[in-house]
């Protein structure tokens, strides 16, 4: 998909808990992912809880990086499965449609922060993926994952544009 294809639009998020495990190394995630949220799935189904979609939160560049879950309720951490939250603020937001790709994802990410460039618009740092729901028999194309880039605070939430 080419830069200039995918919308990109500032929303205000509210908190969503998460249950994850926190990964601190860019050489070990790539490979570590995948182990890290199998890992939390097996808690969240022994726990009984019931969970949405998968996430991934970067909260900066070190990394500390977060792999789970959304929750729906409360629970109690247990071993490396801890409390969290996706951010709430102000955010600049695009989905990456088709079965998921790094290069896919880092190309959403690209366009977040070349539209937030050329709109004035200055990302905090902390971004976010999340996943959707992957159906068996259903069309690649359709699945979807959200990027978000957290901004620092600026006064046009409305605006919903392209990056051109």
């Amino acid at each position: 998909m080419d830069v200039a294809d995918r919308s990109v639009t500032v929303v205000t998020t509210a908190p969503t808990p998460t249950a994850v495990v926190a990964e601190t190394t860019w050489d070990d995630f790539p490979n570590r992912w995948r182990q890290l949220l199998d890992e939390v799935w097996a808690f969240v189904r022994r726990s009984g809880l019931r969970a949405g979609r998968n996430v991934m939160l970067y909260r900066d560049d070190v990394p500390n990086v977060e792999v789970g879950v959304e929750l729906e309720g409360p629970f109690t951490p247990a071993a490396r499965i801890v409390k969290s939250s996706l951010p709430a603020g102000l955010a600049a937001t695009t989905i990456q449609r088709g079965p998921p790709s790094p290069e896919g994802i880092a190309e959403a990410h690209r366009t977040v922060l070349a539209w937030c460039e050329a709109n004035g618009h200055e990302p905090e740092g902390t971004r976010w993926e999340v996943y959707g729901h992957w159906v068996e028999d259903g069309d690649p194309s359709d699945y979807a994952i959200e990027v978000y880039w957290l901004l620092r605070n600026h006064e046009d939430v409305t605006r919903a544009t392209q990056v051109s």
